[in-house]
């Protein structure tokens, strides 16, 4: 069995996300995978508030679609794309 991922945007930083169980939103697990990478120092230091504005931005993407705040998870393993970081 094969996976297809979304090719990565050129100066973006991918996180996969693993889940167990769907979640409702995905605001808080993303934070919580930022700050639990040791990759990217800079999006491991982000607040709150910073992240919301990522998401307004739209630098946030999954399957290279537009993600928002309360856009939910599946089960599964998850990539995330942040763009200009």
């Amino acid at each position: 069995m094969s996976f297809n991922t979304h090719e990565k945007p050129a100066g973006a930083f991918r996180i996969a996300i693993e889940l167990e169980h769907a979640e409702d939103r995905m605001d808080n697990i993303l934070l919580n995978a930022l700050r639990d990478q040791e990759e990217n120092m800079k999006l491991k230091n982000i607040s709150r508030s910073a992240l919301k504005e990522l998401f307004n931005q739209k630098k946030i993407s999954i399957k290279g679609q537009r993600a928002k705040s309360n856009s939910s998870l599946a089960k599964g393993t998850t990539y995330v794309d942040i763009e200009d970081f």
